[in-house]
């Protein structure tokens, strides 16, 4: 690809962000000028029309996205998380998309092992015990000598595999295509019977959404847990909570679908389920980790080269 002329100056790339902590992360990028705008707004600062990068955050997806049509030079759209499905198919013809892979998949995979830990271990169930003050041994699983099954071989279920490995389970993960250490979907009908845990971590779109449905689950060998730290509509929810006031699988989930989760949803008071409210990235530093990881891609597109981490579209 050719470097951008955003501004009358071809060497400057302008770049929109969303927040102050934007301003500071790019202000030592060669070649980069950065603009605050306010995503949740309807009106852009003066010059932004030249812009060609604007960085945005799921949380404001509604609101910024009438905004980027407003952009006649717009030519990436730079993601602060790693999952992009607000953004996919909906931004302008022409225009890429880059995550923040890299930011947030250490400590979302950390959440994922630890539901799936604190599940085989029966640990809500101590800590009801805890809160009765009742003394209440008993025999719990383990991930010693388990096979679980990874949906996703990205950098997160990359990352799942690794955290599994020293407490002597055995992690198989699933990608798009098959190489060494990785499966691809087609294999999965057969290997789920074989599980003792599934974790979720795949990308939202339109050929993932709905993968663990009640086909899924019902090749899950019994006792088994399913762990979803990916995106809630992956899962069926439905499908799922028969499996579980059938008390045959029992589940952790990060996130859900809906969600947020309404107070009068069903799945606060499934059985065998444990819950977390999307919090999988949320560790102390998450945002200079997400800003360092979009400075890099916006560097690299600065420079004339294709961004790491594009996941959609393409750059001349």
């Amino acid at each position: 690809m050719t470097p951008p002329s955003p501004t009358g100056d071809s060497d400057v790339t302008l770049v929109l962000v969303p927040e102050p902590a934007g301003l500071d992360a790019l202000a030592d990028v060669p070649g980069v000028r950065a603009l605050a705008y306010d995503p949740r707004g309807s009106s852009l600062p003066g010059g932004a029309d030249a812009a060609t990068v604007v960085v945005v955050d799921n949380p404001h997806a509604e609101t910024t996205l009438p905004l980027l049509r407003r952009l006649p030079q717009l030519r990436l759209v730079q993601n602060l998380s790693a999952g992009f499905d607000p953004w996919d198919g909906r931004v302008p013809d022409g225009v890429a998309i880059s995550n923040a892979r890299g930011a947030h998949g250490r400590a979302t995979a950390e959440l994922a092992v630890a539901l799936l830990l604190a599940t085989l271990r029966e640990l809500p169930a101590f800590a009801d015990a805890q809160a009765r003050r009742s003394w209440e041994p008993q025999d719990t699983g383990s991930l010693a000598g388990a096979r679980v099954l990874v949906l996703g071989a990205g950098d997160l279920g990359a990352h799942v595999g690794a955290m599994v490995a020293p407490f002597g389970a055995t992690a198989t993960l699933v990608g798009r295509t098959a190489r060494d250490g990785v499966v691809t979907m087609e294999d999965v009908p057969a290997l789920l019977p074989q599980q003792d845990a599934v974790v979720v971590v795949l990308p939202l779109t339109e050929a993932t959404r709905g993968t663990v449905d009640a086909a899924f689950l019902g090749r899950m060998k019994d006792g088994a847990v399913l762990v979803n730290a990916g995106r809630g509509p992956l899962v069926d929810t439905d499908a799922l909570l028969r499996e579980l006031h059938a008390g045959r699988l029992r589940a952790a989930l990060d996130v859900t679908d809906p969600e947020p989760l309404p107070e009068d949803h069903p799945l606060w008071t499934a059985p065998g389920l444990l819950i977390t409210p999307h919090v999988g990235g949320d560790v102390r530093g998450w945002q200079a980790r997400q800003w360092a990881v979009a400075a890099a891609q916006v560097a690299a597109f600065a420079r004339g080269e294709r961004p790491e981490n594009l996941v959609a579209g393409e750059l001349p």
